[in-house]
Protein backbone atom coordinates (compact mmCIF):
# COMPACT_ATOMS: atom_id res chain seq x y z
CA UNK A 1 0.00 0.00 0.00
CA UNK A 2 1.37 3.40 -0.89
CA UNK A 3 0.77 6.94 0.20
CA UNK A 4 -1.42 8.75 -2.29
CA UNK A 5 -2.10 11.87 -0.28
CA UNK A 6 -0.86 13.20 3.04
CA UNK A 7 -1.83 16.37 4.84
CA UNK A 8 -1.34 17.61 8.39
CA UNK A 9 -4.53 17.99 10.38
CA UNK A 10 -3.93 19.20 13.94
CA UNK A 11 -7.65 19.26 14.73
CA UNK A 12 -8.47 15.77 13.41
CA UNK A 13 -7.38 13.83 16.48
CA UNK A 14 -9.81 15.77 18.63
CA UNK A 15 -12.69 14.40 16.58
CA UNK A 16 -11.32 10.84 16.77
CA UNK A 17 -10.63 10.60 20.51
CA UNK A 18 -11.96 12.25 23.62
CA UNK A 19 -8.79 14.19 24.38
CA UNK A 20 -6.75 16.67 22.40
CA UNK A 21 -3.65 15.85 20.41
CA UNK A 22 -0.80 18.19 19.73
CA UNK A 23 -0.41 16.96 16.13
CA UNK A 24 -2.00 14.48 13.76
CA UNK A 25 -1.21 13.09 10.34
CA UNK A 26 -3.78 11.83 7.84
CA UNK A 27 -3.11 9.60 4.83
CA UNK A 28 -4.99 7.68 2.16
CA UNK A 29 -3.49 4.43 0.90
CA UNK A 30 -4.37 2.13 -1.97
CA UNK A 31 -2.92 -0.14 -4.63
CA UNK A 32 -3.42 -1.25 -8.21
CA UNK A 33 -3.75 -5.02 -8.47
CA UNK A 34 -5.26 -7.78 -10.62
CA UNK A 35 -5.85 -11.31 -9.31
CA UNK A 36 -6.53 -14.52 -11.25
CA UNK A 37 -8.19 -17.03 -8.92
CA UNK A 38 -9.20 -20.62 -9.69
CA UNK A 39 -9.95 -22.16 -6.26
CA UNK A 40 -11.07 -25.59 -7.50
CA UNK A 41 -9.21 -26.45 -10.68
CA UNK A 42 -10.78 -29.16 -12.78
CA UNK A 43 -13.96 -29.26 -10.71
CA UNK A 44 -16.48 -26.46 -10.17
CA UNK A 45 -14.08 -23.55 -9.79
CA UNK A 46 -15.25 -21.72 -12.91
CA UNK A 47 -18.88 -21.94 -11.75
CA UNK A 48 -17.97 -20.54 -8.33
CA UNK A 49 -16.25 -17.41 -9.51
CA UNK A 50 -17.62 -16.90 -13.00
CA UNK A 51 -14.97 -14.57 -14.42
CA UNK A 52 -11.79 -15.56 -12.51
CA UNK A 53 -10.23 -12.09 -12.77
CA UNK A 54 -10.75 -9.49 -10.06
CA UNK A 55 -9.26 -6.08 -9.33
CA UNK A 56 -8.24 -4.70 -5.95
CA UNK A 57 -10.86 -2.18 -4.86
CA UNK A 58 -10.03 -1.00 -1.34
CA UNK A 59 -8.81 2.29 0.09
CA UNK A 60 -7.31 2.72 3.55
CA UNK A 61 -7.69 5.91 5.57
CA UNK A 62 -5.16 6.42 8.38
CA UNK A 63 -4.80 9.12 11.01
CA UNK A 64 -2.22 9.24 13.79
CA UNK A 65 -0.97 11.69 16.35
CA UNK A 66 0.11 12.16 19.95
CA UNK A 67 -1.87 13.51 22.87
CA UNK A 68 -0.64 16.22 25.20
CA UNK A 69 0.08 13.46 27.71
CA UNK A 70 2.36 11.58 25.30
CA UNK A 71 -0.01 8.80 24.25
CA UNK A 72 0.11 7.71 20.63
CA UNK A 73 -3.30 7.49 18.95
CA UNK A 74 -3.99 5.98 15.53
CA UNK A 75 -7.17 5.12 13.66
CA UNK A 76 -7.73 3.15 10.46
CA UNK A 77 -10.76 2.75 8.18
CA UNK A 78 -10.91 0.57 5.06
CA UNK A 79 -13.40 1.23 2.29
CA UNK A 80 -13.68 -2.08 0.44
CA UNK A 81 -16.00 -2.38 -2.59
CA UNK A 82 -17.98 0.68 -1.42
CA UNK A 83 -18.41 -0.86 2.05
CA UNK A 84 -16.73 0.28 5.28
CA UNK A 85 -14.92 -2.99 5.94
CA UNK A 86 -12.10 -3.14 8.50
CA UNK A 87 -11.61 -0.36 11.03
CA UNK A 88 -9.65 -0.08 14.27
CA UNK A 89 -8.16 2.34 16.81
CA UNK A 90 -4.81 1.96 18.59
CA UNK A 91 -3.55 3.64 21.77
CA UNK A 92 0.16 3.16 22.45
CA UNK A 93 2.78 4.19 24.97
CA UNK A 94 5.53 2.78 27.19
CA UNK A 95 3.08 0.05 28.25
CA UNK A 96 2.85 -1.28 24.69
CA UNK A 97 -0.32 -0.89 22.65
CA UNK A 98 -4.03 -1.63 22.87
CA UNK A 99 -5.89 -1.99 19.58
CA UNK A 100 -9.68 -1.99 19.38
CA UNK A 101 -10.91 -3.75 16.23
CA UNK A 102 -14.36 -2.41 15.45
CA UNK A 103 -14.42 -4.81 12.50
CA UNK A 104 -11.89 -7.25 11.09
CA UNK A 105 -8.51 -8.06 12.60
CA UNK A 106 -6.94 -11.19 14.08
CA UNK A 107 -6.84 -12.43 17.64
CA UNK A 108 -3.49 -13.23 19.27
CA UNK A 109 -3.92 -16.91 18.33
CA UNK A 110 -5.40 -16.19 14.91
CA UNK A 111 -2.40 -14.08 13.91
CA UNK A 112 -0.08 -17.09 14.34
CA UNK A 113 -2.32 -20.06 13.45
CA UNK A 114 0.10 -20.87 10.60
CA UNK A 115 3.33 -18.89 10.33
CA UNK A 116 5.35 -21.48 8.43
CA UNK A 117 7.27 -19.79 5.58
CA UNK A 118 5.70 -19.36 2.14
CA UNK A 119 6.18 -16.98 -0.79
CA UNK A 120 2.46 -16.19 -1.23
CA UNK A 121 -0.14 -18.19 0.76
CA UNK A 122 -0.33 -21.13 3.19
CA UNK A 123 -0.60 -24.68 1.82
CA UNK A 124 -4.25 -24.99 2.93
CA UNK A 125 -5.32 -21.63 1.50
CA UNK A 126 -6.78 -20.75 -1.95
CA UNK A 127 -8.78 -24.01 -2.37
CA UNK A 128 -12.52 -23.29 -2.04
CA UNK A 129 -14.98 -25.77 -3.56
CA UNK A 130 -18.26 -23.93 -3.01
CA UNK A 131 -17.33 -20.27 -2.63
CA UNK A 132 -18.28 -20.05 1.06
CA UNK A 133 -14.71 -20.02 2.44
CA UNK A 134 -16.08 -22.21 5.26
CA UNK A 135 -17.59 -25.59 4.37
CA UNK A 136 -15.86 -25.48 1.01
CA UNK A 137 -12.38 -24.94 2.42
CA UNK A 138 -9.88 -27.14 4.30
CA UNK A 139 -10.14 -27.42 8.08
CA UNK A 140 -7.58 -25.44 10.08
CA UNK A 141 -7.03 -25.03 13.83
CA UNK A 142 -7.31 -21.26 14.15
CA UNK A 143 -8.20 -18.53 16.60
CA UNK A 144 -11.62 -17.08 17.34
CA UNK A 145 -13.01 -13.98 15.70
CA UNK A 146 -15.54 -11.23 16.14
CA UNK A 147 -16.15 -7.51 15.91
CA UNK A 148 -15.40 -5.07 18.74
CA UNK A 149 -12.29 -6.96 19.85
CA UNK A 150 -9.44 -5.77 22.09
CA UNK A 151 -5.84 -6.84 21.39
CA UNK A 152 -2.96 -5.93 23.72
CA UNK A 153 0.66 -6.08 22.54
CA UNK A 154 3.47 -5.70 25.06
CA UNK A 155 6.75 -3.83 24.54
CA UNK A 156 9.76 -5.85 23.40
CA UNK A 157 11.51 -7.45 26.38
CA UNK A 158 14.91 -8.56 25.09
CA UNK A 159 13.39 -10.13 21.98
CA UNK A 160 10.16 -11.37 23.62
CA UNK A 161 6.68 -9.93 23.04
CA UNK A 162 3.33 -10.92 24.55
CA UNK A 163 -0.16 -10.57 23.06
CA UNK A 164 -3.64 -11.05 24.48
CA UNK A 165 -7.01 -10.80 22.74
CA UNK A 166 -10.54 -10.49 24.16
CA UNK A 167 -13.82 -10.59 22.25
CA UNK A 168 -16.56 -9.70 24.77
CA UNK A 169 -19.41 -11.43 22.91
CA UNK A 170 -20.88 -12.34 19.57
CA UNK A 171 -17.83 -14.12 18.13
CA UNK A 172 -18.21 -16.73 15.41
CA UNK A 173 -17.56 -19.86 17.54
CA UNK A 174 -20.74 -19.30 19.57
CA UNK A 175 -19.21 -18.53 22.96
CA UNK A 176 -20.30 -15.69 25.22
CA UNK A 177 -16.77 -14.29 25.16
CA UNK A 178 -13.39 -15.29 23.79
CA UNK A 179 -9.82 -14.84 25.04
CA UNK A 180 -6.45 -16.05 23.81
CA UNK A 181 -2.77 -15.37 24.43
CA UNK A 182 0.45 -15.60 22.42
CA UNK A 183 4.15 -15.09 23.03
CA UNK A 184 6.94 -14.77 20.46
CA UNK A 185 10.66 -14.88 21.25
CA UNK A 186 13.53 -13.87 18.96
CA UNK A 187 16.64 -14.52 21.09
CA UNK A 188 19.23 -11.81 20.68
CA UNK A 189 21.94 -14.45 21.01
CA UNK A 190 20.68 -16.46 18.01
CA UNK A 191 20.13 -14.27 14.97
CA UNK A 192 17.34 -15.44 12.66
CA UNK A 193 15.59 -17.69 15.20
CA UNK A 194 11.97 -17.14 16.26
CA UNK A 195 9.99 -19.26 18.73
CA UNK A 196 6.31 -18.87 19.48
CA UNK A 197 3.41 -20.29 21.46
CA UNK A 198 -0.30 -19.43 21.61
CA UNK A 199 -3.21 -20.80 23.63
CA UNK A 200 -6.96 -20.30 24.06
CA UNK A 201 -9.38 -21.78 26.59
CA UNK A 202 -13.05 -20.95 26.07
CA UNK A 203 -16.60 -22.11 26.54
CA UNK A 204 -18.38 -22.55 23.22
CA UNK A 205 -21.91 -23.34 22.07
CA UNK A 206 -23.64 -25.97 24.20
CA UNK A 207 -21.56 -25.01 27.26
CA UNK A 208 -18.66 -27.08 25.93
CA UNK A 209 -14.98 -26.43 26.64
CA UNK A 210 -12.70 -25.84 23.67
CA UNK A 211 -8.95 -25.65 24.32
CA UNK A 212 -6.49 -24.81 21.55
CA UNK A 213 -2.73 -24.45 21.49
CA UNK A 214 0.01 -24.03 18.90
CA UNK A 215 3.80 -23.87 18.98
CA UNK A 216 6.18 -22.94 16.17
CA UNK A 217 9.82 -22.38 15.32
CA UNK A 218 11.32 -20.47 12.38
CA UNK A 219 14.93 -19.97 11.41
CA UNK A 220 16.41 -17.76 8.69
CA UNK A 221 19.97 -18.20 7.43
CA UNK A 222 21.26 -16.70 4.22
CA UNK A 223 18.57 -16.97 1.56
CA UNK A 224 16.76 -19.83 3.33
CA UNK A 225 13.94 -19.62 5.88
CA UNK A 226 12.55 -22.83 7.38
CA UNK A 227 9.78 -23.37 9.87
CA UNK A 228 7.68 -26.00 11.62
CA UNK A 229 4.46 -25.71 13.61
CA UNK A 230 2.17 -27.97 15.63
CA UNK A 231 -1.38 -27.24 16.81
CA UNK A 232 -3.90 -29.04 18.99
CA UNK A 233 -7.65 -28.62 19.52
CA UNK A 234 -9.39 -30.38 22.44
CA UNK A 235 -13.20 -30.35 22.63
CA UNK A 236 -15.40 -31.61 25.48
CA UNK A 237 -17.38 -33.70 23.01
CA UNK A 238 -15.79 -37.12 22.58
CA UNK A 239 -14.06 -37.82 19.25
CA UNK A 240 -14.08 -34.16 18.28
CA UNK A 241 -10.38 -33.37 18.77
CA UNK A 242 -7.90 -32.34 16.09
CA UNK A 243 -4.11 -32.15 15.70
CA UNK A 244 -2.08 -30.57 12.91
CA UNK A 245 1.54 -30.37 11.78
CA UNK A 246 2.88 -27.89 9.24
CA UNK A 247 6.25 -27.29 7.57
CA UNK A 248 7.54 -24.64 5.21
CA UNK A 249 10.70 -23.51 3.45
CA UNK A 250 11.44 -20.49 1.28
CA UNK A 251 14.52 -19.52 -0.67
CA UNK A 252 15.36 -16.01 -1.81
CA UNK A 253 17.08 -16.63 -5.12
CA UNK A 254 18.00 -12.94 -5.14
CA UNK A 255 16.65 -9.68 -3.73
CA UNK A 256 13.71 -9.83 -6.17
CA UNK A 257 12.74 -13.49 -6.56
CA UNK A 258 11.63 -15.97 -3.86
CA UNK A 259 10.20 -19.49 -4.06
CA UNK A 260 8.59 -21.62 -1.39
CA UNK A 261 7.17 -25.04 -0.52
CA UNK A 262 4.83 -25.75 2.39
CA UNK A 263 2.76 -28.62 3.76
CA UNK A 264 0.00 -29.02 6.34
CA UNK A 265 -1.48 -32.22 7.81
CA UNK A 266 -4.61 -32.32 9.98
CA UNK A 267 -5.60 -35.44 11.95
CA UNK A 268 -9.22 -35.97 13.07
CA UNK A 269 -10.03 -37.88 16.26
CA UNK A 270 -13.40 -39.10 15.04
CA UNK A 271 -15.27 -42.38 15.17
CA UNK A 272 -16.92 -41.59 11.86
CA UNK A 273 -15.94 -43.40 8.70
CA UNK A 274 -14.73 -40.10 7.23
CA UNK A 275 -11.66 -39.99 9.42
CA UNK A 276 -8.87 -39.74 6.87
CA UNK A 277 -6.06 -37.26 7.50
CA UNK A 278 -6.39 -34.04 5.52
CA UNK A 279 -3.11 -33.29 3.72
CA UNK A 280 -2.29 -30.00 1.99
CA UNK A 281 0.77 -28.99 -0.04
CA UNK A 282 1.62 -25.75 -1.79
CA UNK A 283 4.22 -24.29 -4.13
CA UNK A 284 4.51 -20.50 -4.23
CA UNK A 285 6.66 -17.80 -5.77
CA UNK A 286 7.06 -14.04 -5.70
CA UNK A 287 8.92 -11.69 -8.04
CA UNK A 288 9.41 -7.97 -7.52
CA UNK A 289 10.75 -5.54 -10.12
CA UNK A 290 10.70 -1.89 -9.23
CA UNK A 291 7.16 -1.09 -8.14
CA UNK A 292 5.67 -4.28 -9.58
CA UNK A 293 5.13 -7.57 -7.73
CA UNK A 294 3.95 -10.79 -9.36
CA UNK A 295 3.14 -13.60 -6.92
CA UNK A 296 1.11 -16.78 -6.87
CA UNK A 297 0.67 -20.31 -5.58
CA UNK A 298 -0.57 -23.74 -6.67
CA UNK A 299 -2.06 -25.72 -3.77
CA UNK A 300 -3.42 -29.26 -3.43
CA UNK A 301 -5.62 -30.67 -0.66
CA UNK A 302 -6.25 -34.42 -0.28
CA UNK A 303 -9.10 -35.81 1.83
CA UNK A 304 -10.46 -32.36 2.57
CA UNK A 305 -12.25 -32.19 5.93
CA UNK A 306 -11.40 -35.85 6.46
CA UNK A 307 -13.49 -37.15 3.57
CA UNK A 308 -11.70 -39.87 1.55
CA UNK A 309 -11.21 -39.07 -2.17
CA UNK A 310 -12.17 -35.40 -1.57
CA UNK A 311 -9.07 -34.22 -3.43
CA UNK A 312 -8.89 -30.69 -4.82
CA UNK A 313 -6.39 -28.33 -6.43
CA UNK A 314 -6.48 -24.57 -6.77
CA UNK A 315 -4.22 -21.79 -7.90
CA UNK A 316 -4.05 -18.02 -7.65
CA UNK A 317 -1.84 -15.32 -9.18
CA UNK A 318 -1.67 -11.65 -8.29
CA UNK A 319 -0.12 -8.70 -10.14
CA UNK A 320 0.32 -5.60 -7.99
CA UNK A 321 1.73 -2.16 -8.75
CA UNK A 322 3.12 0.29 -6.23
CA UNK A 323 3.42 3.97 -7.02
Amino acid sequence: MNNLKKVGLSALAGSLVAFSASAAEFSVTGSASITYDNPDRGNSGAAINGNPYTMGNSLGFNASGETDGGLGVAVYYELDDDVMDDYDMTISGDFGSVKFHGSGGSTAFGAVDDVTPNAYEEAWDIVDTDGTATSGSPTVIGGGSGANMFVYTSPDFGGATFKAAWVPSGNSDGSDSYTDFAIAISPEAVEGLTLGYAVSNNTVAGNKDLDKSTAYVKYAMGGFTVGAQMADSDHTTASNDQESTAYGITYAVNDDFSIGYSSHKLEFDSGAAANTDQESTGISASYTMGGMTLAGAINEVDNMDGAPTADHEGYEFNLKFAF
